[in-house]
């Protein structure tokens, strides 16, 4: 049997409301945590002097008066810019975050991208706006999944479960990891990152699942989007860092390309003005493919059994490499 440690936990403000319950629920699960929920600035750094863990974003100015911190639980899968700061990476303070709670929705959703690109249906939905009625029976009009070849950078629990998904189609799947190494269900094979250029031009489909790291940032730019197969449609469901979105919109006026679909942009929120809105080849929807019922109730979970290990000395689980923001 483990022998559970007091700690102290401190919730750093600004704190969600979906996350405001979570105190009180950590009390009751975790024997002896402390969890301090500080408003002002003040309060904040006298609450991070005695913490032994925290929950939220630390700007350089709070993780200086952290001396005691040795574990930090990120708020997202991927946190925004700027959270992994050269102070934090420097730090000894492990890192944890909330990867694989919305697997489910997020791969759902980039089925739902798939299947429109594949089928036509952002042409179709502006005929119908139109009241048009403008049916194409061309070989042309479809992507049949069944003979279509798709390639899903980023491999983890996302996009193990997309191409597990669409392998049910038909189509043939290969994925891009730098870390995993034996295919997941589904998959044919993944490749390390250096294959990249050499797959990109004979999938039908690119699917980006991967994190914003120092790697991944620009990762489809002018070069690679011109090195893709003519007709092939581009998925972004990770992070919108990745896309060049202005080398996007002039690789889609070339017509080399069937489609695009993106659920994350490099720009967010999309300007009014950006031409992707209005492109007939682009098809936006506003990082929502996250959404879906059961969300914050796996995020406090992942909490609680982080919070429960550090207390127990056990590893924490969902430990991030700092220096590659994922």
């Amino acid at each position: 049997m483990s022998t559970t440690a007091a700690f102290t936990l401190v919730m750093v403000p600004p704190v969600s409301a979906e996350a405001r319950s979570w105190p009180d629920r950590l009390v009751e699960a975790v024997p002896g945590i402390e969890v301090l929920c500080p408003h002002g600035p003040q309060d904040v750094d006298a609450a991070l002097v005695r913490a032994d863990a925290a929950y939220g974003t630390l700007t350089p100015e709070l993780l200086g008066s952290a001396d005691r911190l040795r574990w930090l639980q990120a708020p997202q899968a991927g946190p925004p810019p700027g959270f992994y700061h050269p102070a934090l990476v420097r730090h000894p303070v492990e890192v944890t975050n909330m990867r694989d709670t919305y697997t489910d929705h997020v791969a759902a959703h980039t089925m739902a991208l798939v299947l429109a690109l594949a089928r036509q249906l952002p042409r179709y939905v502006r005929e119908q706006a139109a009241a048009n009625w403008a049916p194409d029976w061309s070989d042309g009009a479809v992507l049949p999944l069944g003979e279509a070849r798709a390639l899903i950078v980023g491999t983890g629990a996302i996009g193990a479960e997309a191409g597990r998904l669409l392998a049910a189609f038909g189509t043939r799947v290969e994925g891009i990891d730098p870390r995993v190494t034996s295919a997941p269900p589904g998959f044919l094979r993944v490749l390390p990152p250096g294959h990249l250029d050499r797959a990109l031009p004979e999938a039908d489909i690119v699917i980006l699942t991967v994190p914003h790291t120092p790697e991944t940032e620009g990762l489809m730019d002018a070069g690679r989007l011109a090195s893709m197969k003519e007709g092939a449609c581009l998925i972004n469901v990770g992070r919108g860092p990745t896309v060049r979105l202005d080398d996007l919109v002039a690789a889609l006026d070339t017509g080399r390309l069937r489609g695009a679909a993106l659920d994350v942009m490099e720009l967010e929120p999309l300007p009014p003005d950006h031409p992707l809105w209005r492109h007939p080849k682009a098809l936006i929807t506003p990082h929502v493919a996250g959404a879906g019922p059961h969300a914050a109730e796996r995020r406090f979970e992942v909490l609680a059994e982080n919070a429960q290990r550090f207390a127990d000395g056990r590893p924490l689980i969902n430990v991030v490499d700092k220096s590659l923001w994922f």
